[in-house]
């Protein structure tokens, strides 16, 4: 695949999505190393969202495919939403769990992926990621009081 516009870069991160036949496994690893690296704040998420909306948007137009594989911007908004607040470790589990939601598409998460263009691109990714970080809260909430006394 050829990448020859600002969109297809930014959906496909940099071509990221094109390498493997598991593009989102991928681009959400490399966003927990990002995350590793630079902790991602609230305005770097609302940033790329709202960059990948327009880049997703306008290539699926292009492309006429709703939800095309190689576009992975979601995936990584949608990890860093999982990941937020958290220490690595944490952050690693909010990883799979963010990669559980993403492929089951539990509700709401189907339900978002119905909506149109660019912002049903994202808005998956967007819900998966709130269910992870908010299981993994639950479950340190749960828990850790149990595991420090």
């Amino acid at each position: 695949m050829k990448i020859e516009s600002w969109y297809s870069v930014v959906s496909t991160c940099f071509g990221l999505g094109c390498l493997t036949s598991m593009p989102g496994t991928l681009a959400s690893f490399v966003a927990f190393l990002i995350y590793i690296i630079y902790p991602v704040n609230l305005w770097i998420i609302a940033g790329v969202f709202l960059l990948g909306v327009f880049a997703a948007d306008r290539y699926i137009k292009e492309r006429g495919n709703l939800d095309p594989g190689e576009v992975v911007i979601d995936e990584v908004v949608g990890s860093w939403i999982a990941f937020f607040g958290f220490s690595p470790g944490a952050a690693f589990a909010a990883l799979f769990l963010f990669r559980v939601f993403d492929i089951l598409k539990p509700f709401p998460v189907n339900a978002a992926e119905k909506l149109p263009g660019g912002v049903g691109v994202m808005a998956d990714d967007v819900v998966a990621g709130l269910y992870a970080n908010l299981l993994v809260r639950g479950i340190f909430w749960i828990f850790l009081p149990a595991l420090s006394g």
